[in-house]
């Protein structure tokens, strides 16, 4: 019997440092590509863009402000519109991200990403999520051909952006559990090299010095951290390395919610509901999100507690096909009475 051959697309550029989005024309010369196409949000749009696009001698350059909330039909009329490139770039945060893999994914063509955040991993994966008939639904699209972080840029977010990518990539040790439990009900196949990209990229990140969140060091390993994340979901061909319990949760609370908040926060908080009722490095997550400043953030903002009951409840019917440890009654108990008595999700939810 042939062993049959694993070919993975990874990124071939991977730039993380200071000042790195003003090499960008170096940098596409340096692979080839002489013509490219540049969607921006409104934030990169009026900050980088004039900035950027002046520094450009040799490689042609068209551009695109990007509208938010474009449904799937009218970003596929607009990826029909633009004429063949080397490349499709993307700058800005997650949406525009999601815009450039999908525009690239129909197009063809290579995508560069360069996320001007780190509130997720999207910027490294390789899938989107995009308004289907209204509502938010994963979808394919491109891997990245490259990836170029500038760490002055992201430096300047707000505070709760960089704090989302925390409690994103903080679930990588939930979901993993996860996962595992569901091989051992005969449910899933954990793919070895993808879990172990996956704890790979989270273990080096909890061992980064924490005082400050916005220093370069810190930066640069959880955007690091991120990508791998993201790339290993590309290797196993599903989230599961890095979405477990804790996303379903979250995936919940955008369905009921009259006022979600970021992806990476709610995902934040729910980790840490489950990190408990899995009784699996909770310690260990309790203190990254209290010397990060993440509880500290997310007692100023309106949680529902009523909300993630109703979540914890849902989980099961968001993946059905999934066998989370939210996917038994037994633990689903476990995480409503987690909220109800733990000290700290009383003081999230004192508001």
């Amino acid at each position: 019997m042939t062993t049959p051959v694993s070919n993975i697309p990874i990124p071939t550029i991977l730039q993380i440092s200071e000042g790195s989005i003003f090499l960008l024309e170096e940098t596409l010369m340096k692979h080839g590509f002489s013509k490219v196409f540049i969607l921006f949000d409104e934030f990169s749009y009026s900050t980088i863009r004039e900035k950027l696009l002046g520094q450009f001698q040799s490689v042609v350059v068209e551009s695109n402000l990007m509208q938010p909330n474009l449904d799937i039909n009218e970003l596929v009329a607009l990826s029909y519109s633009i004429k063949p490139y080397d490349s499709i770039i993307a700058i800005g945060g997650g949406a525009v991200i999601d815009y450039g893999k999908y525009t690239a994914f129909l197009k063809r063509s290579p995508f560069i990403s360069i996320p001007t955040s780190a509130s997720n991993d999207g910027f490294a994966s390789s899938n989107c999520s995009l308004l289907v008939n209204g509502k938010k639904t994963t979808v394919p699209a491109r891997v990245p051909y490259g990836i170029i972080a500038d760490l002055n840029v992201i430096q300047k977010v707000p505070t709760q952006f960089l704090l989302a990518g925390i409690g994103d990539l903080v679930s990588n040790i939930t979901a993993l559990y996860d996962w595992e439990f569901e091989e051992n009900n005969g449910v899933g196949t954990v793919n070895a090299f993808a879990h172990m990209l996956s704890k790979k990229a989270v273990n080096s990140f909890i061992r980064t010095p924490m005082t400050d969140i916005r220093s370069c060091i810190f930066l640069k390993e959880l955007i690091s951290s991120l990508t791998m994340g993201g790339i290993s979901t590309v290797i196993s061909g599903n989230s599961s390395p890095i979405s477990g319990s804790e996303h379903l949760i979250s995936h919940a609370i955008d369905k009921i919610s009259t006022s979600p908040q970021m992806h990476g926060i709610q995902v934040g908080i729910a980790t840490y509901i489950m990190a408990n009722v899995q009784a699996h490095r909770a310690e260990r997550i309790q203190k990254i999100f209290t010397r990060t400043g993440f509880f500290d953030y997310v007692q100023t903002i309106p949680l529902n507690k009523e909300e993630y009951i109703q979540a914890i409840k849902m989980a099961p019917q968001i993946k059905p096909n999934r066998f989370t440890y939210l996917h038994v009654e037994e633990y689903r108990q476990k995480a409503l009475q987690f909220i109800e008595e733990d000290p700290i999700m009383y003081t999230l939810f004192k508001k």
